[in-house]
């Protein structure tokens, strides 16, 4: 299954980063480029870093000039992070090119990538769920994030089965595999008006 695959990439990703545990370090993708399997590892790579800085820039001591250096630098990763999942979708797309779908196949509300996509950022909040239930803490916190953390792993549950029911029914042609971009506009200079009357200054 999908799910079972990603899952263990997520983990692998996940513990790989927090080895060194630090925003600057570079990316050591084990899986072959052009794999499926390196797709999932460098997206949620990339979610990790992301969450990170989401993390640093809520520090109500940050300096004014190194919050708008991480809200920009999670702005670009915004971007990164939709081409990945869009070339995840590809590979889908590729996969089920010749699947003649039935006459009453209907179209699922994501695709399969952006459901990857939430697998892959609850697997890190599953991780760092754990990690409450086990830091030294007041018992009433562990108790409420032992809690949510049975929440979590239940969801990612469903999640999966939804995935893998998702492609399930795209292989046998009672969904449709369609394609939406993203076609984000504020980091496109032809499209945001403050970039693209900047340009005429």
């Amino acid at each position: 299954m999908i799910s079972a695959k990603a899952v263990k990439i997520f983990q692998n990703s996940i513990d790989n980063y927090h080895i060194k545990d630090s925003v600057n370090q570079k990316i050591n993708n084990p899986y072959k480029e052009g794999d499926l399997s390196h797709l999932l590892y460098y997206k949620n790579w990339v979610d990790v870093i992301q969450w990170h800085y989401e993390d640093i820039i809520r520090d109500p001591a940050i300096r004014d000039s190194e919050g708008m250096s991480i809200k920009r630098k999670i702005d670009a990763s915004n971007q990164v992070r939709t081409n990945i999942v869009e070339k995840i979708d590809d590979f889908f797309l590729e996969k089920y090119k010749n699947v003649n779908p039935k006459k009453n196949a209907k179209i699922n509300s994501e695709s399969p990538a952006w459901a990857i996509d939430r697998l892959s950022i609850l697997e890190i909040k599953i991780f760092h769920m754990r990690e409450e239930t086990e830091r030294e803490a007041a018992i009433m916190h562990k108790k409420n994030c032992q809690e949510k953390l049975q929440v979590l792993l239940t969801q990612r549950l469903d999640l999966s089965n939804s995935i893998d029911d998702l492609l399930e029914d795209i292989a046998s042609g009672t969904k449709i595999m369609k394609v939406y971009r993203q076609m984000k506009m504020y980091n496109d200079d032809s499209l945001n008006p403050i970039l693209y009357h900047r340009k005429k200054q």
